[in-house]
């Protein structure tokens, strides 16, 4: 009778065993992603005040492998672990994956590579190519940003645009910190200060008495609709952020009116890299 029942004794063990690894596996993965922060504080500099930044894309070549391994730490997140966080929690991971593997795009062709268009339009898309795993599943950065992050219902945040990072000279800048989950809107908060700051990208043209602002804003119009964060019109972010965007109290108050005209300004795709 012993033997009998040993095969099902053994594998409920074994059952045991692995329900026991999984969730220490579950446990285990480092919410501080402290791994690329320790990258992004190493190869990431400010520039314009602060309020930009460039990326050293030679050094995290030579850190390659310490890459490698963060990038094996998000690969290795099942989507079981993944819904059992919090929001804030699976925003941070989606966030830091997003820019943790366009860096490692960039890497594929550095130094050869003057913008991420560089990959092509149609074939190489690096917004449309599976590079990756991600959450049991072959994923690109598309996935993470379209069809994730502002997917309606999922986190309804505009900020979703200076979260992610398109490795170019237009793009919001890439921060110096991973975001994570008990910090993330003073860090969304932040980023899109410093975005709104930015005179190359987003300003007031009191000669032509014209808000101009990045393209981005023109082509995610739709995320700063929806009444999320607070955003209901770009009006709504121009009137916010008057004080970064105009110098002179007369002209601050102007853009809280909501009434000034707003045009677009064209997006630099230059590879955001340092000067070497």
């Amino acid at each position: 009778m012993t033997s009998v029942f040993r095969p099902w004794i053994n594998g409920a063990l074994i059952a045991v065993l692995l329900a026991v690894a999984g969730g220490a596996s579950a446990q285990s993965f480092d919410h501080s992603h402290a791994a690329f922060d320790t990258l992004l504080k190493k190869h990431v500099r400010l520039a314009g005040r602060g309020n930009s930044s460039q990326v050293d894309y030679r050094g995290f070549a030579a850190d390659r492998t310490a890459l490698a391994g963060y990038l094996r730490q998000l690969t290795a997140v099942t989507p079981a672990q993944y819904g059992g966080w919090s929001k804030a929690q699976q925003y941070a991971f989606l966030a830091n994956a997003y820019n943790a593997f366009t860096i490692e795009k960039i890497l594929t062709r550095y130094p050869r590579i003057n913008s991420i268009r560089d990959f092509g339009r149609v074939i190489g898309n690096p917004w449309k190519d599976e590079f990756f795993t991600l959450l049991g599943a072959k994923r690109n950065l598309d996935w993470i940003e379209h069809e994730t992050m502002r997917a309606p219902g999922v986190f309804d945040d505009p900020r979703v645009h200076v979260a992610v990072n398109c490795a170019s000279v237009g793009c919001p800048m890439l921060g110096r910190d991973a975001f994570v989950a008990e910090r993330l809107d003073a860090q969304l908060d932040d980023l899109f200060g410093r975005f709104m700051s930015d005179r190359s990208r987003n300003r007031y043209n009191a000669q032509a008495q014209t808000v101009e602002l990045s393209q981005l804003f023109d082509w995610y119009r739709k995320d700063f609709e929806q009444g999320h964060k607070g955003f209901a019109s770009l009006q709504d972010v121009v009137a916010r952020y008057a004080e970064q965007l105009a110098d002179s109290p007369a002209d601050r108050a102007k853009l809280r009116t909501k009434a000034v005209p707003i045009r677009f300004v064209g997006y630099d795709w230059r590879l955001n890299d340092v000067e070497h």
